[in-house]
């Protein structure tokens, strides 16, 4: 009998300009991808009021949208590597961009709900494509100018779905929160196809297919995530579904863990968690992005609630943290690509900015306006890319290539899952503190012998805007706390890595 054929091998292209335009494309696709579900999210009450869906309509198609597009960035790598990396990216730009088209056109709740968890699927897929195209195109000296451009995705386009959703559907219609990918998604199919090489299929694969960890990790992150979503909603463990979701999805992903141990050919590799820096990693990006997330939400949610500002009034402060960073970022690539800086002190200085930037807003009163914030935002500019980059760095850098997809695998879901938990943990603090405020002031007035309602007026205004106040302040002091205790881990748990070719 003939020996088997040897596997086709990855194609091994020059660095250039076509790989350049490659990644670009693969990076705008997935910046699209993060301000799509942000826009939608901005944009929530005007799409419901034109397609005549309720509140608890409304927050099914976020659940839905937000679980597939999670339990999409745990498969995408092995799909990627079995299906050839540029096909499989154009496949789900293209998908991603005809779902968004179609999404206007649904004829009820039910299809509607089919079309965006379709799309989610699709957009969810396309974040570790980025993160394997630079670990594996780029070279050792900018391979962190790479990275810096996956940071993008956590820093940049979070803050810029609101501005994008103030101007479609202030100035143009609710149909263009979904039409508005179109002219990006075709550039980014045009640049990939043109920048990517064309690997070989390697169909051999699915001899070794990992059926069993299919079948329990989907349907474990997809029930983990819907709870969390809807958990704020429906009071968490008082409600039978909620325990149902929580409680299964635990008990399916210790499953699929197990299985993954084992497995010739896993999606997730759980022996890479023995490299410490991967696993302090992991283990950081979840605090990360609750500060993250809490520090775009929190001045929002106070001046949409306290002084009325609609989305397009709150865009200008959120713009002037999101675009700095397409200077900020590479400025802190080159800072760590110099052998002698230490990638975890730049991290902890990061960290440090945002715990200040949260203790200074902590100091909020119902005065504040969006000025106020300006110095918040500006330390920010600063903050942000150095807490994030240096966790990539740690995170890819001690890892052998052959390791890049399961490395990618990791980042990405405990990117998309720690997101989803923060937003879960940020609504239950708030409605926690909301309560707790708004009796205590309410008891301490009604109590008090001065006290006559008839004279009063405005009053409900007034206690409601000092609630919200006491609140804000009150998470952006738990969000300072959170940065702080993450510094606190940097001295013993991760060890230094130089960048893979310093420049200097």
């Amino acid at each position: 009998m003939a020996p088997a054929a040897p596997a086709a091998l990855p194609a091994q292209t020059a660095f250039g300009l076509r790989l350049v335009v490659g990644l670009c494309g693969v990076l705008l696709a997935v910046l699209i991808s993060g301000i799509n579900e942000n826009v939608t999210k901005v944009a929530l009450a005007d799409i419901r009021g034109a397609m005549g869906f309720s509140v608890d309509d409304g927050s099914w198609i976020i659940a839905l949208y937000t679980a597939m597009s999670v339990s999409a960035m745990a498969f995408a790598p092995w799909c990627a590597v079995t299906f050839s990396l540029r096909r499989f990216a154009m496949v789900m730009i293209g998908a991603f961009m005809v779902l968004g088209v179609v999404c206007p056109f649904a004829p009820d709740l039910p299809s509607f709900l089919i079309l965006r968890a379709l799309q989610g699927l699709a957009g969810g897929a396309l974040p570790p494509l980025l993160m394997s195209v630079a670990l594996r195109f780029l070279p050792p000296g900018i391979k962190l100018y790479g990275l810096a451009g996956y940071a993008l995705t956590a820093t940049f386009g979070p803050s810029l779905g609101t501005p994008m959703a103030a101007l479609w559907v202030e100035f143009v219609g609710w149909q263009w929160a979904f039409w508005q990918i179109v002219p990006w998604c075709l550039a980014a199919l045009g640049m990939v196809a043109w920048g990517l090489p064309q690997d070989p299929l390697r169909l051999e694969r699915f001899a070794q297919f990992n059926g069993v960890g299919l079948a329990l990790g989907f349907p474990a992150l997809v029930m983990l995530v819907i709870g969390l979503v809807q958990g704020p909603r429906l009071d968490w463990f008082a409600s039978p579904l909620i325990c149902l979701l929580l409680g299964g999805g635990s008990g399916l992903l210790a499953l699929f863990l197990y299985n993954e141990w084992s497995h010739p050919l896993p999606f997730f590799k759980l022996q890479l968690l023995a490299n410490r820096n991967l696993s302090y990693a992991l283990i950081t990006l979840g605090g990360v992005l609750f500060v993250l997330l809490a520090v775009i939400m929190i001045p929002s949610s106070f001046l949409a609630k306290v002084q009325g500002y609609r989305p397009l009034q709150t865009a200008p402060m959120l713009l002037w943290v999101a675009l700095p960073q397409l200077i900020a970022l590479p400025l802190v690539a080159t800072l760590l690509n110099q052998r002698r800086v230490d990638s975890r002190w730049v991290q902890a200085i990061g960290l440090g900015l945002l715990a200040l930037a949260c203790g200074l807003g902590a100091q909020l009163t119902t005065d504040w306006h969006r000025d106020n914030f300006v110095w918040l935002q500006v330390i920010q500019v600063i903050a942000q890319p150095m807490a994030v980059l240096p966790l990539l760095m740690l995170a890819t850098g001690s890892l052998a290539p052959t390791d890049g997809p399961f490395a990618s695998a990791w980042f990405n879901t405990v990117k998309g899952f720690a997101a989803v938990l923060a937003g879960g943990l940020l609504e239950a603090v708030t409605t926690a503190r909301s309560h707790l405020h708004s009796t205590a002031l309410v008891d301490r007035i009604g109590n008090a012998p001065w006290f006559d309602a008839g004279a009063a007026p405005g009053l409900g205004a007034r206690l409601h805007a000092q609630v919200v106040a006491l609140t804000s302040a009150d998470l952006y002091l738990i969000v300072a706390w959170v940065a702080v205790a993450l510094i606190a881990l940097i001295p013993w748990l991760p060890t230094r890595i130089h960048p893979p070719r310093a420049v200097a």
